[in-house]
């Protein structure tokens, strides 16, 4: 089951199944406020709850899990909170991608779950911050993480959210420590595309 979520310009959120859906997000968050470990909303949800207008199908979130040993304890801490996975091969699919597949069993919600283990995500988990999303008060990437994780992903999707973040909470983001961090991760990938994308939407924004 899919939902589209809409956040026009007023700042209100228009939802599909909109109580499906919340009921379904408000359990995923009860379920990352239960982990010992550190977790936030990521993604589209994120973006959303910072004010930007868009759509989004799905609920992303990312909690700190450096060992692939708690695995099977993650998923039990995700199963009594009524969230099962999706695919049968949860846990090899999760040490091969480094995200698991889960979904609100009452809701149908669909979650991905990142694992994260990077010193940058760690940073982030630590800075994360509260908003409201359609009555729900959820835990989520500050603006500046936002903007990391959508350059190191780099779709089109993405690079959108990053100027749509700058052009709504753009004084909330430190542009040196982003190009610094963007930079790590490009040399680590052997890659400077993402370098340079980041910097045509800045001066896309000077020339404003």
């Amino acid at each position: 089951c899919a939902f589209e979520l809409v956040a026009p310009s007023g700042g209100v959120v228009s939802l599909k199944q909109e109580e499906q859906f919340t009921s379904g997000l408000a359990a995923i968050q009860r379920a990352l406020d239960g982990l010992s470990q550190p977790s936030m909303i990521i993604g589209g949800i994120a973006v959303i709850a910072h004010g930007v207008a868009r759509t989004t199908a799905d609920v992303d979130a990312t909690v700190w899990l450096q060992n692939e040993a708690d695995l099977s304890a993650l998923l039990d801490d995700f199963a009594n909170a009524g969230i099962e996975p999706r695919i049968d091969d949860v846990i090899a699919f999760a040490r091969r991608s480094r995200v698991v597949l889960l979904r609100h069993a009452k809701s149908t919600v669909p979650l991905d779950l990142s694992l994260a283990a990077l010193p940058f995500e760690l940073d982030a988990l630590n800075g994360a911050v509260q908003r409201s999303f359609g009555g729900v008060l959820l835990r989520v990437a500050s603006v500046e993480a936002l903007v990391v994780y959508k350059m190191v992903a780099a779709r089109a999707r993405d690079l959108e959210d990053v100027e749509q973040l700058l052009a709504a909470r753009g004084s909330e983001v430190d542009l040196d420590r982003v190009r610094s961090v963007i930079e790590e991760f490009s040399e680590v990938l052997e890659d400077s595309t993402r370098v340079t994308l980041f910097e045509n939407i800045i001066a896309r924004r000077k020339a404003k």
